[in-house]
This record gives structure tokens, C-alpha cells and sequence, in this order.
């Protein structure tokens, strides 16, 4: 376990949780928003733009990184915090989830998984051990243990053999991580939908000892209703005292709910991948710029929002390059859009301090849920 890594629970609201990861390379402050780093780059993001909507930590990804440029070579030009230029804390996937999405282009073993690059059809193998191996050459702050994520719909003899394999995968993760001060390493509980599943991989993961636990199998198709069902039972079955991250999470509503079931830690591409297709998170609901009553606006995206698209830009102008295909927009609505998560996040974070947040909860889902309906 990680002697330089430790989480500091500040203050519960029902169960939505407040408090501080400390790491070496800065302090996490939660509940967090990841934003995704694919390739080492937020897209349309310069890093210190990242910085400067809030965030503490990015996410990185072992498959893509390991497939270009490598973790070797990247390790030779001193480490993924350096090849990137961004120096906070980086956590790293286990690159089993683009794994499971490559279907008909892997072979999954007890000893792990072949398959062929989405980029040029190399053959490559990741096993818990390189996983490890390739996270290590990242130099990742947090590494996730390698595991397979059940697809959804499973039935419970195929989620069960998938999570009980995902228990000896993370069992060899834990002794291939060893000991590395600095460095943390995150278990993930599988199961699918199946609370007795759930069950049998925390009281797993318990055992081999993590310094934080993910709920993974969950945002695969099985909708929000189900996925906050899961999240009620299946966060009791982990320890309180170790940070939670909930994977591949998501739409602020979805954030929200995740926080109220006592998550800390989620990850998602929505903001920027909504931000280059035109779709912008507001105060006042969804807006989607490409829609022609923008082309006439001069009003900024949100008024109460001091990212650069909202304190320079009219709505009309984004629309305009928007529609014209340049670049700026995706630029300008990425910042936007992950400004709008972080900003969410610190009045989340403020609301669970103050013992506020089932008011603020409600007002969020009155004020901000109600779609693109402002007008002139």
C-alpha cells in the first residue's frame, strides 16, 4: 500500500461524501471530475487551460498510449507528467474497457488478452502483469488493476465467471504493482447487476487491500435507473475509508446521483466530446449551439460563467464557427463545457461541507435539467 497516498474524509451529507486525496503530486479534492487525457491531451485543451477550469487530476489510457507512442518510449522521454506538461496527479485505466469494445478483434484467456491494434492491425497481449508494466512506465499517480468489464446484458453464469476472472486478475495486479511509495493502485469490484456478485468481489478486493476501489460494469448500456440501483447497495460493500470511483461517468445527472450514493472519484469524454459536436452544458439546461435562434444571439453562452467562450464570445459568433467548421469552436466549447463539470463539482463539494446538499440537489434538478428553453 501506498505510505504517500491517504484520503482525508472531510464531512458526509446522508451518504454524499466531501474530503481530500493527497497525493505527491497535489491534493485531489472530492468528489472529482476527471477529464479524459486519451492520448495524453485533452482534445481541443492546452494542459494549463485544463488547469485552469479547476482540475485536480486527468485520466490517461493505457491501450492507446501503449499502443502510440508506447509507454517505453514515452517512459525514455521522462514519463508521461513530462511528455504531456501537465504536473498534478494522473490516473491511468487498465486498458480493459477498449479491450472488452474491441469484440471480434480479441482472445480472452486465464492469462490475459491477445488482440489486434484498431490502428494497424498489430497483435499485441495485455495480462495483469504488463498492465502493470505499462502503468509503472506511465508513471501514473493512480493505477487501476487489469480486469475484464462484463459486458451488459450478461446473464449471471457469464457475469460471474467474468468477475471471479477480473478477482485473480486484479489478486496478480496487487503483486506485480509491489511496492512503489507515491504510487497508488485501485481494485475494481465487478458484478454486473447481480448484488451477490457485487458482494463476492468486494469481500475480494478487501482482502487482497487497495488503496482506493472502483465500481466497474457499470455506464455500459444498463441505463441510470439501474446503475444508481446498483450504487446502492454496492458502495456499502466497499471500505469507507478508501476513496470510491465510479468509471465512465457521466451526464451531470448521472454525476450528481453518483455523489448522493457516496462516489468521489468519475471520469467521462461527454464534456469534450460534446463540445466538439456542439452540445454545451448551462446553469439553464442543455443548449445545442448549431441550432439557427443562436445566429442572432449576443448573449453569452451562461452569464454566470467566466471561462473564455462566456466572457468574449456571443452566442452568435459560436455559432457561426461552429457552422463554418473551425477550429476555435471545439476549442472554445470544450473549455466551456469542462469548466461547467468543475465548477459543478465545487458546489457539490460545498454543498456537502455546509450540510446543504439535498436542497441544492433539488434546486440543481429544477434549474439545470429542463433542456434548451431559454429565449430572447
Amino acid at each position: 500500500m501506498s505510505r504517500s497516498f491517504n484520503f482525508d474524509l472531510a464531512a458526509t451529507d446522508g451518504k454524499a461524501r466531501t474530503g481530500v486525496i493527497h497525493t505527491t503530486r497535489g491534493n485531489i479534492r472530492t468528489p472529482a471530475f476527471m477529464p479524459v487525457g486519451t492520448a495524453a491531451t485533452v482534445k481541443a485543451m492546452l494542459p494549463e487551460s485544463v488547469a485552469a477550469t479547476g482540475a485536480d487530476i486527468l485520466l490517461g489510457n493505457t491501450y492507446h498510449l501503449m499502443l502510440r507512442p508506447t509507454a517505453e518510449r514515452i517512459d525514455r522521454l521522462g514519463g508521461l507528467h513530462k511528455f504531456m506538461n501537465w504536473d498534478r496527479p494522473i490516473l491511468t485505466d487498465s486498458g480493459g474497457f477498449q479491450v472488452m469494445s474491441l469484440a471480434g478483434l480479441r482472445k480472452l484467456t486465464e492469462q490475459g488478452v491477445t488482440f489486434k491494434s484498431h490502428i494497424d492491425g498489430s497483435k499485441h497481449e495485455i495480462t495483469p502483469e504488463r498492465s502493470m508494466e505499462i502503468q509503472r512506465l506511465l508513471g501514473s499517480d493512480i493505477v487501476m488493476c487489469f480486469d475484464e468489464c462484463t459486458p451488459f446484458p450478461a446473464d449471471e453464469k457469464t457475469a460471474l465467471e467474468s468477475m471471479q476472472l477480473s478477482m485473480r486478475w486484479a489478486q496478480r495486479s496487487r503483486y506485480a504493482f509491489g511496492d512503489r511509495p507515491g504510487h497508488a493502485l485501485f481494485g475494481i469490484q465487478q458484478g454486473s447487476i447481480f448484488p451477490e456478485q457485487r458482494r463476492e468481489s468486494a469481500d475480494a478486493l478487501r482482502d487482497i487491500g487497495f488503496d482506493g476501489y472502483a465500481v466497474g460494469g457499470l455506464a455500459v448500456g444498463e441505463g441510470q435507473e439501474k446503475m444508481f440501483e446498483v450504487l446502492d447497495y454496492a458502495l456499502d460493500m466497499l471500505p469507507a475509508d478508501k476513496p470510491r470511483y465510479l468509471m465512465g461517468v457521466g451526464k451531470p445527472d448521472d454525476i450528481v446521483g453518483a455523489v448522493a450514493r457516496g462516489i468521489d472519484m468519475m471520469d467521462c469524454v461527454l464534456p469534450s466530446r460534446s463540445g466538439r459536436t456542439g452540445q454545451v452544458f448551462t446553469s439553464n439546461g442543455v443548449i445545442n449551439i448549431k441550432n439557427a435562434r443562436h445566429a442572432d444571439d449576443p448573449r453569452p453562452l451562461d452569464e454566470s460563467c467566466s471561462c473564455p467562450a462566456c466572457s468574449h464570445y456571443s452566442r452568435a459568433y459560436l455559432h457561426h464557427v461552429f457552422r463554418a467548421g473551425e477550429m476555435i469552436s471545439g476549442m472554445l466549447l470544450t473549455w466551456h463545457n469542462l469548466q461547467y463539470y468543475q465548477v459543478l463539482m465545487a458546489e457539490i463539494r460545498a454543498a456537502i461541507a455546509s450540510g446543504t446538499f439535498e436542497a441544492w440537489q433539488a434546486t440543481f434538478h429544477a434549474d439545470r435539467l429542463h433542456g434548451d428553453i431559454e429565449r430572447l
